[in-house]
């Protein structure tokens, strides 16, 4: 830990803050404003396929003026965009509501970065420690922002949510305020017209970097697959919200305290025994879900499967760093990241239709399909990778 990590740690921090708080709210301004009711859920959906659009232009803004100002850039789209949410709340604009969120993806994609910048603030020894570090920073999110949302919803009179809004861009304003003060190093080629290094095409098609991005997709898909039904499962089983918001609380920080400990678990036994036993939570979540329908098999089912996310993304992050060169990073980079938005997008839209549909039981069993092939990616691993 330096003092620039720290700082990108609090950015992280504030991210999670903004990214917790727009899905806690998200839906239930959807399910106010939209014009019909399976439409609910496309502000949330518009937060993640904005990022998933945005990955090629924030890496294009990276390469030409290099990290910092390309975050500080997320940052101001962050506020303009929280604004315009604020105004459609307020203003009852559903269609506006889902553009301000579209466009918040650019914040969305400048954020997800993080992780890498990090490993550019360390000495490569301490690659996998610091990517732990700034992920371990979203217990903020998951402890203040359902708080944050709570406290804010009323704070214009007339206008749920639209205050929680506003305050969501003064966390932005804060975490501007920040990132000015981090100096990053400049990235390989930064201000040059010409592409360096090879074509994006033979990057994704090695095998380090086609297992790493299953691994950070496969496990984000199924995280937010179960865990954006959770509520409506809970709800069918006549749970009441105060026990499924007890559950969500349990899954955020099972996805983020066990950072503290993740990096230096891969670097003691290496990153493939980690992604393996996190595909083992994901089948114990499986497993917990299956067991019943009690407040305890979800919390169960819903902590099992954050710690398997945690596990699952640290680890394909960290193996992804192998799959490319120094030249190359912005591009490859970007390229790991439109694999992982677009699998949250599909599964952020399909989530609520298929429990309401097939049933909470159902969608775990569904779930089986992307963890088998997982399990066939880390097969595969074994055998492109020498030992460690």
């Amino acid at each position: 830990m330096n003092r620039p990590l720290a700082l990108l740690v609090i950015c992280q921090g504030l991210l999670m803050v903004n990214n917790v708080t727009f899905i806690a709210i998200n839906g239930l301004v959807g399910l106010a404003l939209a014009p019909a009711g399976w439409m609910a859920t496309l502000p949330v959906t518009g937060y993640v396929a904005g990022g998933a659009l945005a990955t090629g232009i924030v890496a294009r803004v990276q390469r030409r003026w290099g990290r910092q100002r390309s975050f500080q850039l997320g940052l101001v789209v962050a506020i303009v965009s929280a604004l315009l949410c604020a105004w459609a709340a307020a203003h009852a604009s559903f269609w506006l509501l889902c553009a301000a969120t579209l466009l918040a993806g650019f914040y969305n994609a400048n954020g997800a970065l993080y992780r890498f910048a990090a490993i550019e603030l360390v000495p490569p020894q301490a690659k996998e420690r610091a990517i732990s570090w700034v992920l371990a920073a979203g217990i903020l999110g998951g402890v203040v922002g359902p708080n944050l949302a709570t406290h804010s919803r009323d704070l214009l009179a007339g206008a749920p949510f639209a205050g929680a809004y506003l305050v969501l861009a003064g966390v932005a304003v804060a975490s501007l305020g920040v990132m000015s003060l981090i100096p990053f190093p400049p990235l390989p080629g930064q201000g040059g017209g010409a592409v360096q290094g090879r074509p994006l095409g033979e990057i994704v098609r090695q095998p380090l970097f086609i297992i790493a991005a299953a691994a950070c997709s496969i496990g984000y898909g199924v995280m937010n697959l179960l865990m954006a039904a959770t509520p409506i499962a809970m709800a069918q089983c006549s749970h009441p919200f105060s026990a499924a918001a007890l559950v969500l609380e349990w899954h955020v920080l099972a996805m983020f305290v066990p950072s503290f400990v993740t990096g230096r678990l891969i670097q003691r036994f290496g990153v493939e025994p980690v992604m393996a036993v996190g595909l083992l939570l994901n089948l114990g979540c499986v497993a917990f879900a299956l067991s019943g329908n009690d407040v305890m098999h979800f919390l169960g089912a819903l902590m099992v499967l954050g710690l398997g996310w945690n596990f699952l993304y640290i680890g394909g992050t960290t193996l992804a760093t192998e799959a490319w060169r120094p030249e190359e990073k912005t591009r490859a980079q970007a390229a790991l990241d439109f694999c992982v938005y677009t699998t949250m997008t599909l599964t952020s839209f399909s989530s609520g239709a298929l429990v309401t549909t097939g049933g909470w039981q159902a969608m775990n069993l569904g779930a089986l399909l992307p963890l088998a092939l997982m399990g066939a990616a880390l097969l595969w691993l074994r055998q492109v990778r020498p030992a460690r």
